[in-house]
């Protein structure tokens, strides 16, 4: 709205008050411009409702989409009758179906230990180099890994047995070095970074004091039973893990048997049968992931109950406060909330068990809103099939034949898209917007003109009006003057 400037001696020369004429009839001019201000704040306050119900919208496409998906419904669960022993989860390709697992063997690591407790971490063993190898020991044989490269270490005179444990940890050479303290001292434990009878190791010294296999100086760290090296002692042979799925036997490096089923990853923590041990096979039971589904159908619940409160909110009538929603009588506003009441609450033949969402579970509230009732959605997916088919069954041929969220779906995409009512709504009431902005624009031109004519037309009533005033004085004067004389 255009604002008067300051006239400071307008209205000098008539005596009227022009500053606040001009500044009164400046302001009559210009509240066209004020309406349409107030115009463009109602239209921009659409077109954020609108914006939150497009968000809104997505929301429930989103959820209509996931019960469509046949990941979802081909998904599985897996339950271990004793999770502390076996373990067990799944991915796609998993079977329903039961899997007896009986484990005889844990992989383990191979692990060795100084006989010899030196005074402390500080202390020293003196100089020479150690030699790494990972491999599998057949008794006091050792064979070297398939692609495995030994690797060395260089020990000076000063190093300490922390030293040494650092740059064993450092070399790369997939074994793992740590320090145990007692009341004996320190000594040096030898572990391999992985478990599996190949990922044992063998460890040979070149020590300065020209004997490789004592428990003296360098050769203290040295393991190497096929030389008869005295330095260290076996406290763990390297294992593979052994069991039997279905009776079917089973070698892995690992504890984790990935893939020996398809879709089924086995985690394996306990020995379950021994000499010593009776526990027997672990049952682990593959079954539809009925948990997933009703979490998305419940998701699915309250992303629509979501939205159509929200259509609601924007598009009612409060009787008791006399106020509208900012859509209320929007046609497009309104075409949505009946579209998606229309498909929530209509039939489908994709089943020929459940034709409404309502018959699964999913019943439609007077206000609009998606309740879950559990009990009867937990029935329901009893026939997991047939509620497949209600929610995301897809019939090129028969529309009929839709499942109601493949119809949600498709009608969200609608709604969405470039040429959908959502879209094409906002769309024209930020062209409005624009629109009026210009318009405002070409009214204050005018009024900015119309305010420099009146301050013209006043400042020139004012030149007048001094004028006559000062023929005025002057008339005065003389008759004044012609009085006095003739006195």
């Amino acid at each position: 709205m255009a604002t008067t400037s300051s006239i400071s001696s307008l209205g000098i020369g008539s005596g009227l008050q022009a500053n606040e004429i001009v500044s009164k009839l400046v302001a009559l001019e210009s509240q066209p411009i004020v309406n349409l201000q107030t115009a463009s704040d109602k239209l921009q306050t659409k077109i954020s409702a609108y914006g939150q119900i497009q968000s809104a919208v997505s929301s429930v496409r989103d959820a209509a989409r996931k019960l469509t998906s046949a990941d979802l419904w081909g998904a599985t669960a897996a339950a271990s009758a004793d999770a502390t022993a076996v373990n067990a989860t799944t991915s796609a390709g998993a079977q329903v179906g039961t899997y007896a697992v009986d484990v005889t063997v844990l992989a383990k690591t191979q692990s060795v230990v100084t006989k010899t407790s030196l005074a402390s971490g500080a202390s020293t063993l003196g100089s020479g180099s150690l030699t790494i190898e990972l491999g599998a020991w057949t008794g006091n044989s050792f064979a070297a890994k398939s692609g495995a490269t030994p690797v060395t270490i260089n020990v000076g005179a000063g190093d300490t047995l922390a030293n040494i444990r650092d740059k064993i940890n450092s070399s790369n050479s997939g074994v793992k070095a740590s320090i145990i303290t007692d009341s004996s001292g320190s000594r040096l434990v030898m572990q391999s970074a992985a478990t599996g009878e190949a990922n044992g190791f063998r460890i040979t010294a070149a020590d300065a004091d020209g004997n490789n296999a004592d428990d003296a100086g360098l050769s203290a760290l040295a393991y190497d039973p096929g030389s008869t090296t005295a330095g260290t002692n076996l406290s763990q042979a390297a294992t593979d893990a052994e069991a039997t799925i279905n009776n079917v036997p089973i070698k892995s490096a690992t504890n984790t048997l990935s893939e020996v089923v398809s879709g089924l990853t086995i985690t394996l923590s306990k020995v379950t049968s021994s000499p010593t041990i009776t526990t027997g096979p672990i049952n682990i039971t593959v079954s539809q992931d009925t948990a997933a589904i009703t979490k998305a159908i419940t998701e699915f619940a309250t992303a629509y109950s979501s939205m159509a409160s929200l259509v609601k909110s924007n598009t009612k009538y409060d009787e008791s406060t006399k106020t509208a929603g900012t859509l209320q009588g929007d046609s497009g506003a309104l075409s949505v909330q009946n579209q998606f009441r229309s498909i929530l609450g209509g039939n489908s033949d994709a089943s020929s068990t459940f034709g409404t969402l309502s018959s699964i579970g999913l019943e439609i509230q007077t206000d609009g809103t998606v309740k879950v009732n559990t009990t009867k959605l937990t029935s329901s997916l009893g026939n997991l099939a047939e509620v497949k088919k209600l929610f995301s069954n897809s019939d090129s041929v028969d529309a009929n034949k839709d499942g109601i969220m493949t119809r949600l779906r498709v009608l969200s995409d609608n709604l969405l898209g470039s040429e959908g009512i959502l879209t094409v709504r906002t769309s024209g009431l930020k062209q409005t917007i624009t629109d009026n902005g210009k318009r405002q624009e070409s009214l204050q031109a005018r009024v900015d003109l119309y305010e420099k004519r009146l301050k013209a037309q006043y400042t020139a009533l004012d030149t007048i009006m001094a004028g006559l005033s000062s023929q005025g004085n002057y008339v005065s004067q003389m008759i004044n003057s012609l009085n006095n004389n003739n006195s």
